[in-house]
């Protein structure tokens, strides 16, 4: 069964039907969502890559919604049980839910208490019970007495059980109890019997219990977490008395003694199948609400991270800090190269401070650096006071770099084919240096998850977290563009059209034919189809290019558009993007056609202002307190700088530069009330904070950005 998604869809977002047409239209012929924002507005009207998501996810939605239902059809059918009031009600289910409620009456079951009292010949009882008429129902039980139903009570227990299943299996009961759950039910956490010392880190949900719905998706996860370490017993239920009431006036007609004997049945029905049901149904569609915000966080600080302003090509010497096995020193040059890597051991218990100054400063001098990029984890704080110490015979800037997710490259397959000579050590340093030149570059080696932004990361939907986190990439990677001659196989991988086949052919092709001189010449690349040039070509940018448009984000397909604006300005396309004035000068509308109007035409031109621009912020330096170097150093009162690292729906964690991060509680971040932190802060940003407390033992740090 087909149906027309694309107006509902528009209806749903806001959008215009033709939008939503062309959007699914050209994901259906494989463009990616990246492509289709930045080269294809005039089919979408300028939608945006949110939007367009929004539209694949809810067509991807409304399809499998309609998938179910097809197979309800058949199924029902098969069992010669599909009437043409059943078909319309399922035809017109608008949520899985209540298709699935429809469906449930002729569902294949499993043995259940009910059938094995229809077995018996019980059936009959039954309905004469819930018909509610006066009659004698002990006698009438009477009748239905055989080898299989010894007793009157035993038959009126088995009429009861399937009364109960009916219950249990009418829409309307399920809708409105589904209400109950969906605006009143309360979720209690409390302790595992015997888990109160163990589960000492749950304490706060011991004794817990708020509105489902209104739970903030942190709490949820931390509860779940919980429930799932053996420390918690959570329950999930509306107030009982009340949806027992709702039942009651669907099902009991007077106070008959037939009567009786089905609100016995209600009163089964909920406890036993209903309430059990509909909390799995509750416990499911909170988690998977907790999920996406918790996924929703994770994804805006990789994006913020992956966007983190770059040093760009520099000349680096990095250090990996520690103590007992000493500092790891690299050199790279201004391609991220390792050029030489040394070990030294300035701090306890070597303590050889005198030697690894003046190692630093020849290396400094040997290798012409030119930035001095320190991790941030153990001896961090102690190895950046001793490079400030140095004095260099030139100007150098030195910078703590977030190391998060280091080892785990060192460790990678990726890092190994990079450097199967070296160790780990020295591995984890070079990617400490290559983040401070390029944090995008380099953090996209490292599975997102490793990074060490996100909030109960470990927790979520996995399947659906990786699919957001690589969209991110992807978006970011694209957003920024690549250029070909230098980008690395996972960085293309990332690249609109691409992925790691086509990535690594166009790394063989680098290595057997030297670099690439026009994007043109990336159609000679093994199964690089005309498919792959269009999603891909206007995303790579060639720094060296003979022929200026290849540095630049325009498009190969709008070459010629350029081509007839110089002739129009009469001069050449080298002297169209020298000379912003000739630009300025220049009718769009005189270059209007059928496939391309105004927002392409827009793109074009911003772009031969500022060809192959980098869109991330300019490099901003940044210091922590000089005598702050450990939680011991801190004071409650004290005003400090420190650096964003992570961004919870709870609030923001601040580096102080003591080797453990402070948390500002979403309360302190404004004197405003603020719903969502990414409102007041962004990740790598620099703030001022004031200490309001310190918990050296429990390793905490309460912090405020109030004055």
């Amino acid at each position: 069964m087909e149906k027309n998604y694309n107006q509902l869809i528009a209806q749903e977002l806001g959008l215009k039907e033709i939008q939503v047409a062309n959007t699914l239209s050209l994901l259906s012929e494989g463009a990616t969502i990246p492509f289709i924002a930045r080269y294809r507005k005039e089919r979408t009207q300028s939608l945006d890559e949110v939007e367009i998501t929004k539209i694949r996810d809810r067509n991807q939605q409304l399809a499998e919604l309609d998938k179910r239902r097809l197979a309800i059809l058949e199924s029902i059918e098969e069992q010669g049980k599909l009437t043409d009031d059943l078909k319309h009600q399922i035809e017109m289910a608008e949520s899985m839910a209540n298709l699935e409620d429809l469906y449930l009456p002729y569902k294949p079951k499993r043995k259940t208490r009910a059938s094995i009292a229809k077995d018996k010949g019980l059936e009959p009882l039954a309905k004469q019970l819930i018909s509610q008429a006066y009659f004698d129902v002990e006698a009438k039980a009477e009748t239905f007495l055989n080898d299989d139903v010894r007793s009157v009570e035993e038959a009126l227990a088995g009429a009861r059980d399937i009364i109960a299943e009916w219950i249990n299996e009418n829409t309307k009961a399920r809708d409105q109890i589904r209400k109950q759950y969906r605006y009143h039910a309360v979720i209690t956490s409390s302790v595992a019997k015997g888990k109160e010392e163990e589960g000492h880190k749950y304490k706060s949900y011991f004794d817990w219990e708020e509105n489902l719905m209104k739970t903030p998706s942190h709490r949820l996860l931390a509860m779940f977490r919980g429930e799932n370490e053996g420390f918690l017993k959570l329950k999930i239920a509306p107030d009982e008395d009340k949806s027992l009431e709702i039942l009651d006036r669907i099902f009991l007609k007077n106070d008959s003694d037939a009567a009786c004997q089905v609100e016995d049945a209600i009163k089964d029905a909920y406890k036993r199948l209903l309430a059990p049901s509909l909390e799995t149904e509750f416990r499911n569609l909170a988690k998977e609400q907790a999920d996406q915000e918790a996924i929703h966080v994770f994804a805006e600080n990789l994006r913020q991270l992956l966007l983190a302003s770059p040093l760009g090509q520099k000349r680096i010497l990095a250090i990996d800090p520690g103590f007992r096995t000493g500092c790891k020193v690299v050199c790279l040059d201004n391609q991220g190269n390792l050029l030489h890597n040394e070990t030294i051991y300035p701090h306890p218990p070597q303590k050889e401070m005198k030697q690894a100054i003046k190692k630093i400063s020849s290396l400094v001098n040997a290798y012409n650096i030119e930035a001095i990029a320190i991790g941030n984890g153990t001896a961090g704080r102690e190895t950046e006071k001793m490079i400030r110490n140095i004095r260099f015979d030139r100007k150098l800037v030195a910078v703590m770099v977030n190391e998060s997710g280091a080892s785990v490259y060192s460790a990678s397959a990726v890092a190994r084919e990079e450097f199967p000579e070296y160790d780990v050590t020295v591995r984890g340093a070079v990617s400490i240096g290559r983040r401070l030149m390029d944090p995008l570059a380099e953090l996209v080696k490292i599975d997102p998850k490793s990074i060490g932004v996100g909030q109960y990361q470990h927790d979520v939907n996995q399947t659906d977290l990786q699919n957001k986190l690589t969209e991110v990439v992807e978006s970011c990677v694209n957003s920024v563009g690549v250029e070909l001659n230098t980008a690395s196989k996972q960085v293309l991988s990332y690249v609109s059209g691409l992925g790691p086949a086509l990535a690594q052919n166009i790394i063989d092709y680098r290595k057997e034919n030297g670099l690439f001189k026009s994007r043109n010449e990336l159609k000679k690349v093994a199964r690089f189809g005309e498919k792959a040039f269009e999603q891909s070509a206007g995303f790579l940018r060639i720094r060296d290019a003979e022929y200026l448009l290849d540095k630049s984000a325009v498009h190969p397909e709008s070459y010629k558009i350029v081509e007839k604006m110089a002739k129009s300005a009469g001069c050449s396309i080298d002297e169209l993007m020298e000379n912003e004035q000739l630009v300025e000068k220049l009718n769009l509308n005189d270059f209007v056609t059928e496939k391309v109007g105004l927002p392409t035409l827009k793109d074009i031109v911003g772009e031969l202002a500022k060809p192959g621009r980098d869109p991330r912020q300019k490099f901003d330096f940044f210091e922590f307190a000089e005598g702050v170097n450990d939680i011991s150093d801190l004071q409650v009162g004290m005003k400090l700088p420190g650096i964003v690292t992570n961004i919870t729906n709870f609030g923001a964690f601040v580096d102080l530069g003591v080797h453990q991060d402070g948390l500002v509680h979403v309360s302190k971040l404004a004197n405003q009330f603020v719903k969502d932190p990414n409102e007041i802060v962004k990740l790598n940003q620099k703030v001022e904070v004031r200490v309001m407390e310190v918990d050296v033992n429990r390793k905490r740090i309460q912090l405020s950005m109030i004055d």
